[in-house]
């Protein structure tokens, strides 16, 4: 009688096993297309997400505008005064033939 009942908790955890096993090949299967399909996802949102921000950042740019001015102004000062106080090189004299 034990006997018998070895056998068949031997024939039921085989089953078990193979059972689990077929899960385990099915789970890492579709976590692998799923990955795949993620990771597909994900780049063709950041190709959209890219196209349209190449739309949209002049219009964001034209509406900051107003917004940046004043330090566009004081940037464009700075420069003229730096670029006016700049020496000129000097000029080496020619050697005549």
């Amino acid at each position: 009688m034990i006997e018998l009942f070895v056998m068949v908790l031997l024939a039921v955890g085989a089953l078990w096993f193979a059972f689990a096993l077929i899960g385990l090949v099915f789970k890492v299967t579709f976590a692998l297309v799923g990955g795949l399909f993620g990771l597909l996802a994900g780049m063709v949102g950041l190709l959209i997400g890219g196209v349209v921000l190449l739309m949209v950042a002049p219009f964001v740019l034209l509406a900051l505008l107003p917004l940046c001015l004043p330090a566009l102004l004081v940037v464009g000062l700075v420069w003229a005064i730096v670029h006016a106080a700049r020496r000129k090189p000097a000029v080496a004299p020619q050697p005549s033939h």
